[in-house]
């Protein structure tokens, strides 16, 4: 499905999703949201995007291999869950917050980065098992 609307409309709607895909992520550890919904959201755009644009085109726009954000996402919540225990003597994954507010992100947080964490691993579970479908197909 390749049309001229759906190119077209890719093109604008690919950013778009991935900006409200951050700001799901970031209000995620505040309200509902966080890194499941966000990643799939992201996800969801380069699948967009590859409807209308075909599956290389989106590979070339990604410049890496999917399957290498599952690791780093792992690495990521893992060590969010394990630096209150190294750093102040506290339970796995209690929470860390840094004092002060951060401009446009607010209070950051060990939530933060295991919601990151997720949000990388919900990409790249998601992008390659509908890569590996859409090329076997």
């Amino acid at each position: 499905m390749k049309t001229l609307i759906l190119r077209t409309a890719s093109k604008y709607m690919l950013p778009l999703l991935l900006v409200f895909s951050v700001f799901i992520l970031l209000r995620g550890h505040y309200l509902p949201g966080g890194g499941f919904v966000g990643g799939l959201m992201a996800a969801i755009a380069f699948v967009l995007h590859a409807f209308a644009n075909g599956l290389e085109n989106t590979k070339g726009l990604l410049r890496i291999d999917p399957a290498i954000l599952m690791p780093i996402g792992l690495a990521l919540a893992l060590l969010s869950g394990i630096a209150p225990v190294l750093a102040v003597d506290l339970p796995f994954m209690s929470g860390l917050w840094w004092p002060d507010p951060v401009p446009i992100v607010g209070n950051l947080g060990s939530a933060l980065f295991f919601d990151i964490g997720v949000y990388f691993v919900v990409i790249g579970v998601t992008l390659t098992i509908i890569f590996s479908i859409s090329e076997s197909a």
